[in-house]
């Protein structure tokens, strides 16, 4: 999860993420390069004193840094779009949450294997264990089972909630009267951390999101 100070992304605990990861390693590459060049550009012209009084254009040079800006971004796009028809992909899937937000906390159904329904509230500090994180720890945590698909049902009770987990790649917003969904496949055990995205109202600090992802086995128990 990410730690005080950190601006790195989270340890990746999905397929969608580890191709976001890398579509942002990409971009970020081509950007460099780009930045490289122009400073480059900038300097060598602020630095020459020689000028050419009888140039009137430079039909090549408008060719090239024509062309060149499109191919820079076909080589972006097509990642781009790869990752969001992943994105919009929609697997046959195991399970089916629905998530509920609230001001300002989140509830969870379960329906596939049994009926089960918990709300998922904030730890307050004065409440928290040695380990726990401030801010983050709930009392119930939400179950998951490991390798295999999830789709969750997203909607809200009273005002727009975003339902956001990093670490997968999702973030789905949750709107009164309407429900969304989004498919995510978890590919590594541990505790999984989110928070609301969508400003709703005074405590929207204090509504985490916490997934705990488990070996199948251990889920069905």
């Amino acid at each position: 999860m990410s730690t005080y100070k950190d601006i790195n992304f989270q340890d990746s605990a999905s397929p969608l993420m580890e191709h976001l990861m890398y579509f942002h390693d990409h971009s970020m590459f081509i950007i460099t390069m780009i930045l490289i060049t122009i400073s480059y550009l900038i300097i060598v012209l602020m630095s020459n004193k020689l000028s050419d009084r009888f140039m009137m254009d430079g039909q090549a040079l408008e060719i090239v840094w024509t062309i060149l800006p499109a191919i820079i971004l076909v080589f972006i796009a097509l990642p781009s779009i790869h990752i969001l028809y992943l994105i919009d992909e929609n697997p046959n899937s195991l399970l089916t949450i629905k998530t509920i937000g609230h001001q300002w906390y989140w509830s969870y159904e379960y329906s596939d294997f049994q009926d089960m329904e918990f709300d998922a509230y904030m730890i307050p500090q004065n409440e928290l264990d040695l380990f726990n994180i401030r801010l983050l720890e709930v009392d119930n945590r939400t179950p998951l089972p490991l390798h295999c698909w999830t789709r969750m049902l997203i909607t809200s009770e009273d005002v727009i909630h975003s339902w956001t987990v990093p670490s997968i790649g999702v973030k789905a917003d949750a709107t009164p009267g309407r429900l969304n969904q989004t498919s995510f496949w978890l590919s590594r055990p541990g505790v999984l951390y989110g928070q609301c995205s969508e400003i709703c109202g005074a405590n929207h600090s204090f509504m985490p999101i916490v997934l705990e992802s488990l070996p199948i086995k251990e889920f069905f128990k």
